[in-house]
């Protein structure tokens, strides 16, 4: 992936090599969704609740901490519950900007360890939900939410991780 910037504000960060693990799960999500990674630019802030929930109030109205928040560059939902979401129109280089994504260290990792797996696992797992709702996939309908939830558990699986949806994954 030629355009990935992370920006660690949170120090904790650093012991889960960020880089490395947000460039194979988002390569994994682009290629399963056959979009070529090295045109893609992606942003991405490491924080910690603090930070996300400013960000949470300001721009969804809800001023608590989340596990991941998503900016995609363009409007590209599905008009019907259950539809694709529009293609993605490359920029005038060639590229395409996909938008920002935030994660918070905090609500990772107090997820991660009420689930019984790895920060690791669970961060690779947000970050493609993130990358996802950058495409426009969404799980605000139902059906949205049952083709969203279908295309992360194929691409956790090509990457050897488990379900994150099934009934028994948090035992």
């Amino acid at each position: 992936m030629t355009a990935l910037d992370i920006v660690e504000e949170d120090p904790r960060w650093a012991d889960l090599d960020l880089q490395t693990r947000a460039e194979t799960a988002i390569v994994a999500c682009l290629k399963h969704l056959d979009i070529d990674p090295d045109a893609s630019e992606i942003t991405i802030l490491a924080c910690d609740d603090a930070r996300i929930a400013d960000l949470n109030a300001d721009f969804r109205g809800k001023p608590t901490p989340t596990n991941v928040l998503s900016w995609p560059a363009d409007e590209r939902g599905a008009a019907q519950d259950g539809g694709k979401p529009l293609p993605i129109d490359p920029d005038f280089d060639g590229m395409l900007e996909l938008g920002d994504i935030a994660v918070s260290y905090d609500t990772c990792a107090a997820e991660a360890r009420a689930a019984g797996k790895s920060m690791a696992d669970h961060v690779t797992h947000l970050i493609i939900h993130g990358t996802l709702h950058l495409l426009g996939y969404d799980h605000e309908r139902d059906a949205d939410a049952t083709l969203m939830e279908g295309i992360e558990i194929e691409i956790l699986g090509k990457l050897g991780l488990d379900n994150p949806y099934r009934e028994d994954a948090a035992q």
